[in-house]
């Protein structure tokens, strides 16, 4: 699972081949979610209120890399990784 950010406790991490729509892992302890790139919804899986705004504020200064990663994934090309939040 290639990580292309770590803040907070929090690991992003995107899969090669994974199934539409665009989205990224995230895990943080026990919990784990799948969160739309686009719409920066939870699409499965379980966040706390706190991790989920973290998450979203995160992603939403930085939806246009995690398309760009999300391409890349498709292509089956190494990820960059995108700053965390600080």
């Amino acid at each position: 699972m290639p990580e292309v950010c770590r803040f907070f406790g929090i690991i992003v991490s995107l899969f090669y081949n994974d199934h539409q729509p665009p989205h990224f892992h995230v895990r943080y302890g026990e919990q784990k979610a799948i969160v739309a790139i686009d719409s920066l919804t939870v699409l499965s899986g379980y966040l706390s209120p706190r991790v989920l705004g973290l998450v979203v504020e995160w992603a939403s200064l930085h939806q246009d890399e995690l398309r760009e990663n999300w391409e890349l994934t498709r292509k089956q090309k190494p990820l960059k990784k995108i700053k965390p939040l600080t």
